[in-house]
């Protein structure tokens, strides 16, 4: 079929950003600093670090359902997932489906133990079950990766914004950087949940407006639809079992729910939202409102993706050198399709950078969390008060955006951002969520499992990930791609093309370019494995050196010992139909419902955090011995050697 439109690049004028679309980018800024601003004002008498850090536990469930959603349905989300559909296939669209292995997994297994731990930090659970050593060492795995990937999510759109709309680089960074820092400096959790649910609802309605005006050029989604059929870019039923296929059905449902969970089940960010509100029922129904949240937020982007081949099925611009990479495509097809609407460019591109504003303040603010309770007040300042508390939170969302805008330039050359986030996701985010794994389902884990556990799949994962990128490792060929509709003698004559190139591109691109054949698999094993499994994979790893060296170490001596808020009773929480005998079994001598031993271990927490002046009852409670007799309703009850430390 002949299109009857003409792309941007075949024309002489070219189309940037209007006044009237520096004024809708302008207010969409705007908007989310003044919510920063009203609650700084709101709260201006609040000198309680709970209410900066989690909002005083009262927040509503749909505002925190939608701001765990845009949180990492983030411009990475919105410009790359169009992309892997045009380059590739819409196999991704199935991540959405492995969602709901994340959500049962963080509803039911991760936020329950975090909630009635009232942490603040997720890693005060790790020093709870595997000590010091460990929390402090997954703190910082935990830092390293936030600051690398909220450097992804601010650079890579304002690189693919400014490629195309003529937008500053360096400007749209450091504005979107700074009203981030405003925003969650002043008004804290309330103003990071509230500035996503305004955010998703930007996101969304960009997305949209992006389908719907692409369809309509294209004369409907049906007939963009079988465009993309024709060419190879419809597929949804791909089970070859081998691992280093891109993505198949399995690695898709199985390792994407793998990733979901790290970011929803022990991603500080994720976790801080999810138990700020007023019950665990509450953060259930949150999390798992999420799940019809992703799947209509995926099936709109992977649709925009479908309809930007179609568009562009003919003339491809990355072939031509219009765009260097097609993270910038969307971008692209906004000018294509709106470039002449003075305004609709700007709404459509404000979604994208709501995405990264979403997504750096709620990681900004759990970063601050991170180093206070983790850093801050087990080593220097046990009795800092709430106000001091607040001013230190607030100074830390300042200083790390401020490291975040530097960090940016570290990431300008680092390929699709899509595939990076999920790199960084499964070689530093993978190990982590082995680790409270390990901690909340294995009772026979202890200290030396745990660190053990995590250095080793650390080390593997990066040596995999790492390997893969020196060695350039290529296994899935990329659909076909085409130039031959292409006006190459308007294309030429532009500007941007240099004249004595010009006859060797007319030549040269005007043609199909076909799926580039795999290289001959002769590439270390694991280093052909897809992406998609890192996390899984890492994950693995944790749980098998972590149960040996637990084992060899004695860890399934003390399991009685163990504290059982700590632990999640699996069977209990999804096979409850299972037979007494069988649960009683498999809590593997864990004391789940045992009242009146966890009433004393509790009781000599408290003892200890008072004599300590530490008052947060999650913190420093790793050696505590509970060797003494409690006496409650008349009866005597003598323990032994109650220690979470193993």
């Amino acid at each position: 079929m002949e299109r009857d439109y003409q792309y941007i690049f075949e024309k002489k004028e070219s189309v940037t950003f209007s006044a009237a679309d520096y004024v809708v980018f302008a207010a969409t800024l705007l908007v989310s600093a003044s919510i920063g601003l009203y609650y700084a004002i709101k709260d201006r008498k609040s000198t309680d670090e709970k209410d900066f850090l989690l909002a005083g536990r009262s927040m509503q469930t749909l505002p925190v359902s939608l701001s765990l959603l845009s949180s990492f349905i983030s411009a990475i989300t919105l410009l790359g997932t169009p992309a892997e559909v045009y380059t590739n296939n819409t196999m991704y669209w199935w991540i959405s489906i492995g969602f709901i292995l994340s959500a049962a997994g963080t509803a039911h297994i991760f936020v329950p133990v975090f909630y009635q731990l009232e942490i603040t930090s997720v890693f005060q659970y790790i020093e709870l079950r595997f000590g010091h050593m460990c929390r402090v060492l997954g703190s910082i795995i935990y830092l390293t990766w936030m600051i690398l990937y909220m450097a992804v999510v601010l650079y890579g759109p304002s690189l693919a914004l400014n490629a195309v709309t003529g937008l500053s680089l360096w400007g749209s960074v450091v504005a979107v950087g700074l009203v981030c820092i405003f925003y969650t400096t002043l008004g804290g959790m309330k103003a990071v949940v509230w500035t996503d649910s305004f955010q998703m609802l930007v996101m969304f309605a960009g997305m949209l407006a992006l389908l719907i005006s692409g369809s309509l050029k294209l004369g409907g989604l049906d007939v963009a639809w079988n465009i993309a059929n024709k060419n190879q870019r419809i597929l949804f039923f791909e089970f070859d079992p081998d691992p280093s296929v891109r993505h198949t059905t399995w690695n898709v449902v199985i390792g994407g729910g793998f990733f979901w969970m790290a970011i929803y089940g022990i991603n500080q960010a994720q976790v801080q939202r999810a138990i700020s509100v007023p019950s665990i029922k509450h953060a259930r129904t949150a999390i798992w409102l999420n799940f019809p949240g992703m799947l209509i937020i995926l099936s709109l982007v992977c649709s925009v993706g479908v309809v930007m081949y179609a568009y562009y099925s003919t003339c491809d611009p990355v072939s031509l050198k219009i765009i260097s990479k097609t993270d910038q495509l969307i971008p692209l097809f906004t000018m294509d399709l709106l470039g002449h609407l003075n305004g609709l460019p700007g709404l459509v591109l404000s979604c994208v950078f709501s995405g990264s504003l979403s997504t750096i303040s709620s990681g900004l603010n759990a970063v601050a969390a991170v180093l206070l309770e983790d850093f801050v007040k087990p080593y220097c300042c046990k009795k800092i008060s709430g106000y001091a508390a607040t001013l230190f939170s607030k100074a830390t969302v300042v200083g790390c955006g401020l490291i975040c805008l530097a960090m940016a330039y570290f990431v300008s050359e680092l390929g699709a951002i899509l595939q990076l986030a999920y790199v960084l996701f499964g070689i530093l985010g993978g190990p982590l969520l082995g680790l409270f794994t390990f901690g909340m389902l294995c009772p026979w884990g202890n200290k030396w499992g745990g660190n053990i556990g995590l250095i080793t799949a650390l080390a593997f994962v990066a040596w995999i990930g790492l390997g893969t990128s020196i060695n350039s490792v290529v296994i899935t060929p990329k659909s076909p791609l085409t130039t031959a509709g292409c006006n190459m003698t308007a294309i030429n004559a532009l500007k941007a093309l240099a004249t004595t190139a010009a006859p060797t591109t007319a030549a040269v691109l005007a043609s199909t370019t076909p799926a580039t054949a795999a290289p001959p698999k002769d590439y270390f094993l694991l280093y052909r494995m897809s992406y998609i499994w890192y996390t899984a994979l890492a994950v693995i790893t944790v749980l098998f050196v972590g149960t040996i060296v637990s084992l060899i170490t004695g860890g399934h001596k003390k399991m009685r010992e163990l504290d059982p808020r700590v632990i999640c009773p699996f069977f209990d929480v999804f096979m409850p139909f299972l037979p007494e005998s069988f649960r009683c079994k498999a809590r593997c001598g864990v004391r789940h419902g045992d009242e009146e031993f966890i009433a004393t271990f509790i009781k000599h927490q408290e003892e200890k955090l008072r004599h300590n002046g530490v008052h947060n009852e999650a913190l420093d409670v790793s050696d505590i011995n509970l060797s003494e007799k409690k006496v409650q309703n008349g009866h005597t009850i003598t323990n032994g050697d109650y220690s979470t430390k193993l």
